[in-house]
């Protein structure tokens, strides 16, 4: 009977201390660590949350970029964190659901850390330097078979979606090109726009304004539809590739076992600010869908999402180092 009463006593502590946590949480800053590279999709976004957090909770958030091993690194510092919400991850679906399918040492998405929220939702644009002279999917397809080997696809790292994208479309399409991968969408974009690198398909959060400044050439969209802030441009199905759809979501975790009123704290604000009007715009101008729900509705997502990219990559026959 004492047993019994010493575990209720200890159970109940332990929700207090969790209750106060909350109330009390933040009271210092508060650091989102980005997996990539800046300018990258992830890294825009939490450039956007950042200063609206500030504004709302009166604490300074930090966005400190912690790159290598394609979201590896980061993926683990967050993990291995204190587990007080002071220390968030913004990433994309490469570092939290396709890493487990090629590294050996990558983090599960389920039992390595909390999850907080689902922020966002972006297809990619597939996009070409100025200078190839293709102006659709078909005429780029017909390039790349009439000069096999001669396109060089970047990317935002080895096995990530943007990655991914270009090995699905490559097998359906029967072109061959070299692929390069970067630390991050930021400079695959940069090179592409350099003439570098040829090619790409990249999050269009991150790669759009390029194209409206007229240093990429924008081909399709990998949607199952087409983006409102570019009704104009065809999907990829839509150009002969039907079913084809690929794209980045991006989502928050922190440290396994953060107290469940910090999480449901953050993802209560985080939810309010995503969903304001002029973040909702500023996102659709880019062609990036704002996409929240609750931390276990975002839980099962990466369950789900882990289990379909464990079945991309292994029919995509690729190796990855």
């Amino acid at each position: 009977m004492q047993s019994l009463v010493r575990f209720f006593v200890f159970a109940l502590s332990i929700s207090l201390a969790g209750a106060a946590a909350g109330q009390s949480y933040p009271s210092k800053p508060i650091r989102i660590i980005i997996p990539f590279a800046p300018g990258g999709t992830s890294d825009i976004l939490a450039r956007f949350i950042g200063p609206k957090l500030t504004e709302a909770w009166g604490q300074a958030v930090i966005i400190e970029n912690k790159t290598g091993a394609n979201g590896n690194v980061a993926a683990e510092y967050v993990s291995k964190s204190a587990p007080d919400g002071y220390t968030l991850m913004l990433s994309d679906v490469g570092a939290l659901t396709i890493n487990p399918s090629i590294y050996a040492n990558a983090l599960d998405p389920l039992k390595d850390f909390s999850q907080v929220i689902m922020v966002a939702y972006s297809p990619h644009i597939l996009a070409v330097h100025p200078s190839l002279p293709v102006a659709n999917v078909k005429e780029l397809i017909a390039y790349a078979k009439a000069n096999p080997d001669k396109l060089n696809f970047a990317n935002s790292g080895a096995g990530g979606a943007p990655h991914l994208a270009g090995i699905e479309f490559a097998q359906r399409t029967g072109v061959k090109w070299a692929y390069i991968p970067y630390k991050g969408g930021s400079a695959a974009v940069m090179d592409v726009v350099a003439g570098q690198a040829n090619v790409l398909f990249n999050g269009m959060l991150a790669t759009y304004p390029s194209v409206k400044s007229g240093k990429l050439k924008a081909l399709a969209v990998s949607g199952a539809k087409r983006v409102a802030s570019a009704p104009d441009l065809a999907t990829v199905a839509e150009q002969g590739l039907p079913g084809f759809e690929t794209g980045s979501w991006q989502g928050i975790v922190a440290a396994p076992g953060t107290p469940r009123d910090i999480v449901a704290k953050l993802n209560t604000e985080l939810t309010r600010i995503l969903n304001t009007p002029d973040m909702k715009e500023k996102l659709a101008a880019q062609g990036t869908e704002v996409r929240t729900d609750t931390s276990e509705s975002f839980a099962a997502w990466l369950g789900s999402e882990k289990v379909r990219w464990a079945k991309v990559v292994k029919e995509s026959g690729a190796k990855f180092d």
